[in-house]
């Protein structure tokens, strides 16, 4: 994300201002004259003005409403990446709330910590299964282990969590086609791949696919084209499955976490040192000629600085993915992250690009 300039941070708070000001005085007019010409009385304003401030708050307050919840007891979900971050929380989650867990860990097989910890759990609840969403053979390997745990009851997975996924940065010209097919390969296509090779048994049981994007799947930004290109593809695949599940009875839910860095470590200080290194010493030496090394470094200083940034507890988008598993009534979107964040992914969807783009870069 790039930084607002000194001019451009005042014109935000204006611009917040203005539409403030513009609600409270230009709202009863554009009413009146709007009841004028459905010919009702003026005095219907004040309670248009009612009706719509109860469908904000109510719009608002609907997160929190309960809706209902599926019974537990007896009921599987399979979950990709819980060697650490979002994945590795949600797995002791859900154990606890009594769900038998397939916990997929990359490095399982290689003595990870995670998968080790997970392990020690030595209930029959937690199963934790070597995963690399790239990889075919793993993939259906793990597959195989769900149906066999499940055999005897008959009933089918419940729910998949595609967590597994990959952070990087760059700029266009300095991100490697390398590093474009390897985010796509486990953000896009391993998402699908363990979808698809799931879904007879989610279709069983009428049960729940949970994908996890991000608020980059909905608005790009700057040094993240590879990441937001493979968070977009998320979105599309899982609308179009949405829609072709529906009369399935399967539901289908993405999650859209905000900045969550300082929760997850994914981008320490180190692997962005490292990264950088790697991205310079591998640009073309005509890329490197036209920034030239200051630009370069400037920009990965601003990364380095945002290493540790972003929310720091995880427990917002853990409570989302569990209500979108648990829910009689899941929701097709979930948005845990800061309300900044929130109101910049309105602006930079809904408004005209020129103005957004001019707000924030």
């Amino acid at each position: 994300m790039a930084p607002l300039s000194m001019f451009r941070g005042p014109l935000l708070v204006s611009f917040s201002v203005f539409v403030t000001v513009l609600l409270g005085f230009g709202l009863p007019h554009l009413l009146n004259a709007a009841m004028r010409m459905l010919g009702l009385p003026d005095t219907s304003v004040t309670e248009c003005i009612v009706v719509l401030y109860f469908i904000l708050v109510l719009y608002v307050a609907t997160p929190r409403i309960p809706r209902g919840s599926i019974e537990v007891k007896g009921k599987a979900v399979l979950v990709t990446g819980c060697d650490s971050g979002f994945g590795h929380a949600l797995a002791k989650q859900l154990h606890k709330l009594g769900f038998t867990v397939f916990a997929g860990c990359l490095f399982k097989d290689n003595g990870g910590e995670g998968a080790k910890e997970l392990e020690e759990f030595h209930s029959d609840g937690m199963k934790v299964v070597q995963l690399d969403v790239c990889s075919d053979e793993q993939v259906d390997q793990a597959v195989e282990y769900v149906k066999e745990s499940l055999e005897d009851t008959k009933t089918g997975l419940w729910a998949v969590v595609n967590n597994a996924g990959l952070s990087t940065f760059g700029e266009v010209e300095f991100t490697p086609m390398d590093t474009y097919k390897q985010v796509l390969e486990v953000n896009l296509w391993g998402t699908i791949r363990v979808t698809k090779a799931v879904l007879p048994l989610i279709r069983r049981a009428k049960g729940r696919v949970v994908n996890l994007s991000s608020m980059n799947g909905r608005m790009g930004g700057a040094l993240q084209s590879a990441y937001s290109v493979s968070k977009y593809g998320v979105e599309a695949f899982s609308d179009c499955l949405r829609y072709e599940m529906k009369t399935r009875g399967v539901k289908v839910s993405i999650i859209e976490p905000g900045n969550f860095t300082a929760a997850t470590s994914i981008m320490t200080r180190d692997a962005v040192a490292s990264t950088a290194n790697k991205l310079w010493r591998e640009a073309p030496s005509q890329v490197k000629e036209d920034y030239g090394k200051a630009h370069f470094e400037h920009l990965m200083a601003l990364i380095r600085s945002s290493s540790n940034s972003g929310q720091k507890d995880p427990a917002s988008v853990l409570d989302d993915i569990t209500d979108a598993i648990m829910s009689k009534h899941p929701y097709t979107r979930y948005h845990p992250m800061e309300p900044h964040s929130w109101i910049r992914v309105q602006l930079m969807t809904h408004l005209p690009g020129a103005i957004s783009d001019f707000l924030y870069f």
